[in-house]
């Protein structure tokens, strides 16, 4: 039997504030606020100890009992990085909700984007290496829970862009070069750095991922 504990609303600021909110792989949220949240996952230690670990339970010889501790080490050290990702979306989406009266964010079909690249023994896939790399890091940043714990916490006050919308096909790459298309991006120059004035396209394309038109959502 499993319980699931729903955490209590938390109350809007009532300032009238709003936040759009684009998940990565490189940053696992990128607010439309210019701010850049990382998820923390295994340090690099950590992870040099996981790898070390699999390479031998690979040799260890099935139905041992050396194998047996092995599979309890990893699931150890994976259990570390699961505990960090879901403290970080309990604080991230605490804050949120703390912070903004309506929070935007796109509706990401998260179980078809990890879905694997296998195929079939008739019609193999291409590039599953590569893939399963991708759903692992998709799956590290913790983008459903977050979404998942935005609607419990702020119920009403979230919003789900379509990714078909031009919304979806913007993307951040610093605090300063906020959600632009690619073309604009390449348009602007080189983004200032860190603390510096934001590009001229800045403040427009904040404005319309804030007000996206009515047909986007």
């Amino acid at each position: 039997m499993a319980f699931v504990a729903v955490p209590d609303p938390v109350p809007a600021p009532g300032t009238g504030t709003v936040v759009g909110v684009d998940g990565g792989v490189t940053v696992s949220a990128a607010l439309s606020s210019g701010e850049m949240l990382h998820c923390p996952g295994l340090r690099p230690g950590e992870q040099a100890r996981l790898v070390r670990l699999q390479r031998r339970l690979a040799k260890a010889q099935r139905g041992s009992n050396r194998r047996a501790r092995l599979r309890a080490r990893i699931a150890r050290v994976k259990a570390r990085e699961v505990d960090r990702r879901k403290g970080w979306v309990e604080k991230t989406s605490t804050d949120l909700a703390r912070r903004y009266d309506l929070i935007r964010v796109e509706a990401l079909p998260i179980g078809a984007m990890t879905r694997s690249a296998r195929g079939t023994v008739e019609e193999p896939g291409r590039n599953v290496r590569q893939k399963a790399g991708l759903n692992r890091s998709i799956l590290a940043h913790g983008w459903g829970l977050l979404v998942a714990r935005l609607e419990q916490k702020a119920p009403g006050r979230g919003e789900k862009i379509n990714p078909a919308h031009p919304l979806s096909r913007w993307r951040r790459t610093c605090a300063a070069d906020a959600i632009r298309p690619r073309r604009i991006r390449a348009a602007a120059g080189p983004v200032t750095s860190a603390g510096g004035p934001p590009p001229a396209c800045f403040c427009e394309n904040r404005r319309a991922a804030l007000n996206p038109p009515k047909d986007w959502i």
